[in-house]
């Protein structure tokens, strides 16, 4: 959970910070460089949230479906491993987004995006090269970082879902939603 808490802080300053500064100023174009910086963050911190929530219905699925073997199949250790993960997935999705866009891609003119966001279709605008390789690498990836942990997030909570229901009790099935609301 602190972990999801630095990375919403994170979010809101990668995102917010850089919009409000232009918006109020009435300045909307945003340095090349500023905005490779800004792509990079985004998704470093967005992929952590996506990989975290994922973390979180698996200890979740454990804690409902078998509650017995909780503690041993989500040891801190394993805690600690899955928060490792998250970070070192998102780190290379954002490096590799970054290097894409700043090695295959060239720009012609001013390297200056007129609009007070930066994310990869404006980047993709102001390319006067191919950017087929790089759309192609946004699906790909894309599809990877958030299918995945959708189809985990799914998976996990239908278990958990049927698990619950399968409970005879009423009190025991409102203490089980409880601890995943």
């Amino acid at each position: 959970l602190g972990n999801l808490s630095v990375l919403d802080v994170g979010c809101i300053t990668v995102t917010m910070s850089s919009m409000l500064s232009r918006l109020l100023s009435q300045k909307c174009t945003v340095p090349y460089g500023a905005c490779l910086t800004r792509l990079f963050f985004f998704h470093l911190l967005v992929g952590v949230d996506g990989f975290l929530l994922t973390a979180m219905a698996y200890d979740r699925f454990l804690a409902i479906c078998w509650p017995l073997t909780y503690s041993t199949r989500m040891s801190q250790m394993i805690q600690r491993i899955l928060v490792a993960v998250s970070w070192a997935c998102a780190f290379t999705n954002a490096l590799t987004h970054t290097v894409a866009i700043s090695t295959t891609l060239n720009f012609c003119g001013p390297n200056v995006i007129n609009h007070f966001y930066c994310d990869l279709p404006q980047l993709f605008q102001l390319s006067c090269s191919s950017i087929q390789l790089n759309e192609m690498l946004l699906f790909a990836v894309g599809f990877i970082m958030a299918g995945t942990p959708v189809t985990l997030i799914v998976t996990s909570y239908a278990h958990v879902a049927a698990a619950v229901l399968g409970i005879h009790s009423a009190a025991g099935r409102k203490k089980a939603f409880s601890t995943c609301g």
